[in-house]
């Protein structure tokens, strides 16, 4: 998923987006020697050969030392009862780089923590001595794939991804079928899809109004804002249809709309997300150009995270998207009404 910061590095990234890059150091905390897993591991099936962008890879075994080296997988592999014995850091300088709505299952675990500021550690990654390297979230080249599979058995983003981008279903599914739990994999997927379904029907007033999403802050004297299916299934999930026409003013394919001061006016909608992270990235916000005369700014129609719900959004796996939606849905409740207000969530 791409998301530019409100620091002054820009994050490559991927997801359903995704394209980031990571913004902490590494962590000096040791490896856990016995990674946690749960008792649904035991019903796994090896071996398993999983299909991805660069070929094939063959996982013999139950792994029992995993190593995530894409920035959200450690998301999908706790909830499937794998703690991993590495986890790469994307922003936010979480614990072990473990999010809120993450953190009980991680437990006392302390797991290595990695970096991508300058590529993949591989030195690093195989001192963990891992049987089992995930990457479906990593911009892993074709060159890092052929590095890390000489460390250990690896797996990377489905056929026909592309560097940055596969789909939060895909990577869920991918990363189970590494630990031989497909079905336990889909089960994750269709327990989100369903919320959103439940929530969508249970606010049919939402169905077929505008909405826009945005970071939180200007960067560079622009707003970066996302096209219709660029990280913004959060909404069309419960029936919002994204602003038209921003495509046209991404850089590439894939990437945020770049708003410049005086565009301000085409983001404006029926309800605006703004992924704000601070108090200060707020008022940045309202005096940025003519955001604060916007229709949905000014008639309180606009929606303001916090740093963990922007994260929420950003991170865009399973986990975090039902911490999302039991959130995000009073706001946009208060949002549709004109009743949403106006500053940084306290």
């Amino acid at each position: 998923m791409r998301r530019r910061p409100s620091l002054a590095l820009a994050l490559l990234g991927l997801l359903l987006s995704g394209s980031l890059v990571a913004c902490g150091d590494g962590d000096s905390s040791s490896a856990t020697d016995d990674p946690s897993t749960g008792p649904a591991v035991e019903g796994a099936q090896f071996p398993v050969t999983v299909p991805h962008q660069f070929g094939e890879t063959t996982v013999a075994e139950q792994p029992e030392r995993v190593v995530s080296v894409g920035y959200t997988e450690q998301d999908i592999l706790l909830q499937l009862g794998v703690t991993p014995v590495a986890v790469t850091d994307w922003y936010g300088d979480q614990p072990f780089a473990t999010w809120p709505w993450a953190t009980e299952l991680l437990g006392d675990a302390e797991p290595e923590v990695l970096s991508l500021q300058n590529g993949f550690e591989f030195e690093k990654i195989a001192a963990l001595k891992p049987d089992l390297i995930v990457g479906t979230n990593a911009g892993m080249t074709a060159k890092d794939y052929e590095l890390l599979a000489k460390i250990a058995p690896t797996i990377t983003s489905v056929e026909g991804s592309t560097q940055y981008f596969s789909s939060w279903q895909d990577q869920t599914l991918q990363v189970a079928r590494a630990l031989g739990r497909e079905a336990d994999g889909q089960a994750l997927v269709d327990e989100v899809e369903q919320k959103y379904a439940d929530v969508a029907a249970a606010h049919p007033d939402w169905q077929g109004k505008s909405a826009t999403f945005s970071q939180g802050g200007p960067y560079d004297g622009q707003l970066y804002v996302y096209p219709d299916g660029l990280s913004t299934d959060f909404l069309t999930e419960l029936g919002f249809v994204m602003t038209p026409g921003l495509e046209e003013y991404a850089p590439e394919v894939g990437s945020q709309a770049e708003i410049s001061a005086e565009n301000v006016n085409l983001i404006d909608a029926d309800v605006i997300v703004w992924a704000t992270e601070n108090p200060e990235q707020f008022d940045e916000l309202q005096a940025f150009s003519t955001v604060s005369k916007l229709p949905a700014v000014a008639e309180n129609r606009s929606v303001y995270t916090d740093e963990v719900l922007a994260g929420a959004i950003y991170f865009l796996t399973p986990l975090s998207q039902l911490y999302l939606i039991d959130r995000l849905t009073p706001m946009l409740e208060a949002a549709a009404t004109g009743e949403a207000p106006r500053e940084y969530p306290s």
